[in-house]
């Protein structure tokens, strides 16, 4: 493999030195720069694979070859050091295009953590752009481009270390892509532990994900191990971490960060090799905006974005979803076999506020409440039913009303020839539309 080369801007001697030492120990190779002139036109020469620039350079600052090396050199990802480390100087170097901060004084380790994570990062956004093929394939069956990228992009990602923030609304399946990411990881033989921030009360979740130590509150008998302990060198999974308090969120940033930990009541700090995975429905730039989450624990969460559609957005994998969930045998009691066109077309209309977990549920009382082997409309939520009754055009994509009309067809006859006939199209129009919108 060949070795990544980083580019070191400094306007002191000692610590490029320093820097090209602990570098080169790594494998990289190392191109030295005195300035930000000289590092802009050694780049123009030779684009590095990492810049690592210093804020405070005579002439042009860091945070101008920052934003010049956006420009002029897309693919050289950038982290940015400093002496004078603040959250603000921090932030701005990110959003002009920095991947990282590495706050001076720095030891070796720190050095080569950071640069690791950041050429990790880089080599999977480079990946994904190159790669065009579809992944080996979600725990449910999707015909959705959006969501067929999502597992794409998380299929990339499990292979590196890099902390992975899941975004969609309550219900698409962010705890699912969490688990699938980890069983396509390295650390599949590990554990994967879950901790949903907003079913814990916000006076008890410091002691949930952290633990205590003995005495730490009346009570504490006995010191106890928290999630991120439970998760050792697994994955430890935080669900809707946009509920976590800002006092928490520092204390989530440190062990993003500088991998360590301090129990409740404790001092002593422990480390953790647990990989972060994230999720949140909430938005999260938004909160940013509102002063209720840390900007800067944002960037440390969102080194690899995946965001799942909500159902409504994708109601060609309506009829599959119903399909594989009925083979579940919690789902269906082993009663369930079929689902009548009309039924169908209820299920396909309907909106889904609670999207796949609700449509699950919704499977789940229509199995208790039949008699026989096929899901009718009767056994269906009323709100569900109403769907078929009240739905307009004008509120329904042609996409969606194509595919909930061509899925209430198929239902009705036996083979897909019989089927086109109805349509009064090819057979091999209608069997691309089944494909393309996963109906059977």
């Amino acid at each position: 493999m060949t070795k990544a080369h980083v580019l070191v801007v400094d306007d002191e001697e000692s610590i490029r030195k320093t820097l090209r030492l602990c570098l080169e120990s790594a494998g990289y190779t190392v191109t030295l720069a005195p300035s930000g002139e000289a590092g802009l036109a050694a780049a123009r020469r030779n684009p590095p694979d990492l810049a690592l620039i210093d804020l405070r350079l005579g002439g042009i600052d860091g945070l101008t070859v920052t934003r010049t090396l956006a420009q002029e050199a897309p693919g050289t990802a950038v982290v940015v050091m400093t002496a004078f480390a603040t959250i603000d100087n921090a932030v701005e170097a990110m959003r002009a295009g920095a991947a990282d901060y590495l706050p001076k004084p720095f030891t070796p380790a720190a050095v080569k953590h950071v640069v690791s994570r950041v050429l990790d990062a880089a080599r999977l956004r480079q990946e994904l752009s190159e790669v065009k093929r579809k992944p080996r394939g979600a725990p449910l069956p999707s015909h959705s481009p959006a969501v067929q990228q999502a597992y794409l992009l998380a299929e990339r990602a499990a292979a590196t270390d890099a902390t992975i923030l899941v975004l969609g609304e309550t219900g698409t399946g962010k705890g699912v892509l969490a688990r699938h990411v980890h069983q396509h990881s390295p650390r599949a033989d590990r554990p994967f532990v879950t901790v949903n921030c907003a079913t814990i009360s916000p006076n008890l979740i410091e002691n949930e994900l952290f633990g205590h130590a003995r005495g730490a509150f009346t009570g504490a008998d006995q010191a106890r191990a928290g999630y991120v302990e439970a998760a050792k060198n697994g994955t430890l999974f935080i669900d809707e971490v946009g509920d976590l308090g800002k006092e928490l969120q520092g204390k989530l940033l440190r062990l993003l960060e500088e991998r360590e930990y301090v129990r409740v009541g404790d001092t002593e700090p422990r480390r953790s090799e647990a990989r972060v995975i994230a999720a949140t429905h909430r938005d999260l730039r938004a909160a940013i905006g509102a002063g209720t989450f840390r900007e800067d624990l944002f960037y440390r969460l969102n080194v690899v974005s995946v965001r799942l559609p909500s159902l409504r957005e994708r109601r060609e994998d309506i009829p599959g979803l119903v399909n594989a969930l009925l083979e579940q045998p919690h789902r269906s009691g082993g009663r369930l076999t079929s689902v009548s066109p009309e039924a169908m077309g209820a299920l396909v209309a309907y909106d889904w506020p609670g999207n796949i977990r609700e449509l699950g549920n919704v499977l789940e009382r229509a199995s208790l409440l039949a008699h026989g082997e096929i899901l009718t409309p009767d056994l269906l939520p009323e709100e569900v039913r109403a769907t078929t009754r009240g739905a307009v055009a004008g509120d329904e994509s042609l996409e969606s009303a194509e595919a909930r009309h061509i899925a209430a067809v198929l239902a009705r006859h036996p083979t897909l020839d019989a089927a086109a006939r109805a349509l009064g199209v090819d057979p091999s129009t209608l069997y691309r539309k089944r494909e393309r919108y996963g109906l059977r």
